[in-house]
């Protein structure tokens, strides 16, 4: 709703205060009814929500209503697998400023394998292989970034 509402101008805080139409009350009524079905709210509680989705004017009042269920035939594995998932992709995500570092050493470590390249080529002696050095900070690098994850990894188990 508020996601088919919202154009490339719009924030969703504007779109959230946006009035709601008939449909999209429908919409929300229909999930509702979906969620009761699937034994996720009890009568009651789908009678104050319906009661409620009616009576909204915007979307934000709307949202709020079907905000703890999850999509219509979504199970409680398929919740818990999804945010596992999701918490071991955000595990597995470096740090801003070390895929910043490995920019750096991956654009450094390129240039110069081309230069020695270039230079090989076009002297006919030997040339000392100087990219070589650039496995130092490469493996310097490597380390922080191992122990900045295993710390992370620490961080998550508390």
């Amino acid at each position: 709703m508020a996601k088919e509402v919202s154009g490339p101008g719009r924030r969703s805080e504007q779109v959230e205060t946006l009035r709601a139409a008939d449909a999209d009350r429908q919409q929300i009524a229909d999930q509702l009814k979906g969620a009761l079905d699937e034994g996720r709210l009890s009568l009651h509680e789908y009678d104050e929500r319906v009661a409620g989705a009616y009576a909204a004017r915007t979307y934000a009042e709307l949202l709020v209503l079907v905000q703890d269920l999850p999509r219509p035939g979504t199970s409680a594995a398929e919740v818990h697998a999804r945010r596992s998932a999701e918490a071991r992709r955000a595990a597995r995500r470096m740090p801003v400023a070390l895929l910043v570092l490995w920019t750096v050493w991956a654009s450094l470590a390129a240039v110069n394998l081309v230069v020695y390249a270039l230079v090989r080529e076009t002297v006919n002696d030997w040339v000392y292989p100087w990219p070589a050095w650039m496995l130092v900070p490469g493996v310097a690098l490597a380390a922080v970034t191992v122990g900045v994850q295993v710390i992370r990894h620490q961080q998550r188990r508390r």
